[in-house]
């Protein structure tokens, strides 16, 4: 029996997911040794650009001596990037997350090679001359790459080219922030739109085998450092929740700002090449007064989720981060959203935190929680990557007890920004373009349902032996059996030889011809116990109609037929389970008077 005849069989893992595994560990190092290139980038870059010097060590643009002088180093980085975009690759410019969301989703998950140099170097650029910047997003957008690149030179599915594009991403992440185990729900979240062994375990192995090189360059240090933090409280519990209902407001206000502002430059007379360097100018003048906005600022995360700076400073430093970050980002330049997003959002939580602890002192509110629920909770609403970023917050602070509001406030802000804004961040800027980005990962009802569950029997067959003539005179003679528009051909034994339509019938000139001489090719039939997802997949890579049905073990002993109306009915099941119910538990009427209610009577009970 030829195996094209049947549905294919479905499994979970396969040995081309061995395959692909093996890949993806390969990806996690290269992605693993890309993440430390371009950290060394970043800091020569810095090194030559603030101080004068060649060195490769990290330092802060925020130590500078320049003064005013400042002001012009942004400009000629964005200058130098503009010129890569418009000369090399357009797509260096943007957040590298939403770029790779549009290529998975228009593209086959085909990124171009030369992303894998040109969005790190662009990037490079745009950070060591003190963008606001963290090196997490263009590391992901090289990832990516790297992934997608890889999928090309091979012979793989496009799923598979996908899979490898993801764990690209996610070996990124977890090279900057030791993070498998968020790089992997980011990949999920944001760029799988599914969650299956084959591309899970992938991912996995890729974001583990980037964390454990990780380990050997800079140690197992959490990103974040902060304080050992104590159990939350009942009434500190509940602020941490609202708190994470206002980062959701907070976010989405944020990401109408950002596409406002990209709106606004879009207006200008200039080609775009030039905005970059317009926004740099900004940025310089605002690290004039607040040189902390300058560049990654990872330390200053750490300073305000640790409650190390004042509500003064944590002011000036969010606001003006956030001004510097939304007319960089607006301009086009090279550059992403982790870090500011984490900056912006750990301010407001913290400010948020301090201003409770002064109306409550005695609820048992932690600064420092609300800071790192700010943090969190502001990127789950504007990513909408909630479990990406509860777990995110936790794994670069090692804080376990952080978890519980972590969860609270990243729900909640996830909840509050998908009222208010349809889009996320992430994907404002592709949906403008017509692009649907997939927002619920629901299980496939058509894999749940069996085709014994929905197959029509008995059937009406047709005899090898009958004529084309006497079946015409047959279907002329009117009935419902007649009105079939395909039937399946028996032999004499009752076993399934073939299918012959109304389309075969209505091209065929001799009529004393038999059904035996007039069928051809293989018969394609389904098991009763395949499910309705493999009918389908038979159905269109055949391009027919319907299917007989036969029992497993019982080889062509037709049991039933299948149509392509039968399988649209499936859906049926999961409409119903949308619907919503009428309560299923009597609704009892409250009593005049409870003077006149039985003492013994039950709820429910007839008057």
């Amino acid at each position: 029996m030829s195996t094209d005849a049947t549905p294919q069989e479905r499994s979970l893992v396969d040995r081309r997911v061995v395959l692909i595994c093996l890949l993806a560990i390969g990806l996690g190092l290269a992605a693993a040794l890309a993440a430390q290139i371009l950290v060394g980038l970043i800091a020569g870059i810095t090194n030559l650009a603030f101080f004068g010097r060649f060195s490769l060590q990290e330092v802060s643009p925020a130590d500078h001596q320049l003064g005013f002088l400042v002001i012009g180093i942004p400009v000629v980085g964005a200058l130098i990037v503009g010129v890569m975009a418009r000369y090399g690759s357009a797509a260096i410019r943007g957040h590298g997350i939403p770029e790779a969301m549009e290529q998975i989703l228009t593209n086959q998950s085909r990124i171009p090679p030369r992303m894998t140099i040109l969005k790190p170097l662009s990037a490079a650029i745009s950070i060591g001359t003190g963008g606001p910047f963290g090196a997490e997003g263009p590391i992901i957008a090289t990832g990516s790459a790297l992934g997608s690149t890889l999928g090309q030179w091979l012979t793989v599915s496009t799923q598979e080219r996908k899979t490898l594009l993801a764990a690209g991403a996610a070996a990124g992440m977890s090279a900057i922030f030791g993070s498998p185990v968020s790089a992997v729900l980011l990949a999920v979240e944001l760029l799988l739109f599914e969650f299956r062994p084959r591309s899970i375990v992938p991912v996995a192995l890729a974001s583990v085998t980037s964390a454990g090189l990780r380990l050997a360059f800079v140690g197992s240090e959490p990103v974040f450092a902060m304080p050992h933090l104590a159990p939350p409280g009942v009434a500190a519990m509940a602020f941490y929740i609202l708190l994470g209902g206002l980062m959701g407001v907070a976010a989405v206000l944020i990401t109408r700002v950002v596409y406002g502002v990209e709106d606004l430059f879009e207006r200008l007379p200039i080609h775009w090449m030039w905005w970059p360097a317009i926004g740099a100018v900004a940025v310089g003048v605002i690290g004039c007064f607040e040189p902390r906005t300058l560049g990654v600022g990872y330390s200053n995360i750490s300073d305000i989720i640790s409650n190390r700076l004042t509500v003064s400073a944590v002011t000036g430093l969010c606001l003006l981060k956030f001004l510097s970050w939304v007319i960089s980002l607006g301009s086009g330049t090279s550059g992403g959203t982790l870090a500011p997003l984490f900056t912006i959002g750990g301010g407001l939580g913290a400010l948020g935190g301090a201003a409770a602890v002064a109306l409550f002192p005695t609820a048992g509110i932690d600064v420092r929680v609300a800071a790192l629920v700010g943090m969190a909770a502001t990127f789950s609403g504007a990513s909408r990557a909630l479990l990406a970023s509860a777990v995110f917050a936790f794994e670069t602070t090692l804080e376990p007890l952080g978890l519980l509001p972590l969860l609270g406030g990243c729900a909640m802000a996830y909840l509050v920004a998908t009222l208010l804004m349809k889009n996320s961040i992430m994907t404002e800027k592709i949906s403008r373009r017509g692009v649907r980005t997939p927002s619920e990962y629901v299980s496939d009802p058509l894999d749940q349902i069996l085709v014994a569950e929905i197959a029509r029997s008995p059937v009406t067959t047709l005899r090898v032996d009958q004529t084309i003539g006497d079946v015409r005179k047959w279907m002329a003679s009117g009935g419902a059996e007649t009105q079939h528009q395909g039937y399946p051909v028996v032999n004499a034994a009752g076993l399934l030889v073939g299918v012959i339509t109304r389309r075969d019938l209505a091209s065929l000139d001799k009529s004393d011809e038999t059904l035996a001489e007039v069928i051809s090719g293989i018969v394609k039939f389904v098991y009763d116990d395949c499910t309705v997802r493999q009918a389908v997949d038979h159905l269109v890579n055949h391009n027919i109609g319907r299917l007989p049905v036969v029992r497993r073990g019982v080889p062509h002993q037709i049991v039933g037929i299948v149509t392509r109306s039968d399988l649209l009915s499936a859906y049926r099941r999961r409409i119903e389970e949308m619907r919503t119910d009428e309560p299923s538990l009597p609704v009892v009427a409250p009593a005049a008077s409870s003077r006149n209610t039985p003492a013994s009577q039950s709820i429910g009970a007839a008057p």
